[in-house]
């Protein structure tokens, strides 16, 4: 907490730290939400994060004033990269708009909450383990939900299958029927350059009990992305 503290005060700046106060979410005095999500980890993460969009991916958005003020909506976005820096993009996007942001919650893999840390961070940045029921239980909270239907077929297919939709599935529509939720498409473009993978080393990735393990330079590239809200 002493380490958070002195991060928030050393990095936020008193402007940042107003504009996201005002994006409404039900914390705790702790500054926990029932989630997880933590006010002050998305402050700090916001201060670090806002170079790499700007200057580093160059992000461009358009339609992002689709996405509800208020109220549940499903964020369904097309899946890429290897890493999950489509939907870190995304929900920076959503959270940093001029009018109304939010703060939107991201489904993400049952792999990654077992990986030391990295779990918890993206806990309290909003992220929660990809489970209908979680799923469910955040729409009737009012939550804005960015979901990859694809999952791990989008995001580890290998760069000559780029811009390829990958089998996914529906469950996502039958939630959006059941919590008289609007679903908001979204296109992700250009975080297919930003770890091109040729292959993907199936037998290791069985034997360490990951997803998939890609053939790929160690490097993230630079590709401009644009995000696309339907």
């Amino acid at each position: 907490m002493k380490l958070k503290a002195f991060l928030k005060k050393t990095l936020v700046s008193s402007e940042l730290d107003q504009k996201l106060d005002r994006i409404k979410n039900p914390v705790g005095s702790l500054g926990y939400d029932p989630w997880g999500l933590n006010t002050d980890t998305n402050k700090i993460m916001f201060s670090l994060f806002s170079t790499i969009y700007d200057k580093y991916f160059r992000v461009e958005t358009h339609g992002i004033e689709h996405i509800p003020s208020s109220g549940p909506v499903l964020i369904v976005a097309n899946h890429s990269g290897q890493l999950p820096i489509d939907g870190t993009l995304i929900g920076y996007a959503v959270a940093n708009r001029e009018h109304a942001p939010r703060y939107p919650r991201a489904m993400i893999e049952r792999f990654f909450p077992t990986v030391p840390y990295v779990g918890n961070v993206l806990n309290q940045l909003g992220a929660v383990l990809g489970d209908p029921t979680n799923c469910a239980k955040m729409l009737d909270n009012g939550e804005a939900v960015i979901v990859f239907p694809e999952g791990i077929r989008g995001s580890g297919k290998p760069y000559s299958k780029r811009y390829e939709l990958q089998r996914f599935g529906n469950g996502f529509v039958r939630l959006a029927m059941e919590h008289n939720t609007p679903i908001v498409p979204v296109g992700v473009v250009g975080c297919e350059e930003t770890i091109p993978a040729i292959a993907n080393i199936k037998p290791l990735a069985k034997m360490l009990g990951i997803p998939y393990v890609p053939v790929a330079l160690p490097v993230i590239f630079p590709a401009k992305v644009h995000l696309n809200f339907g």
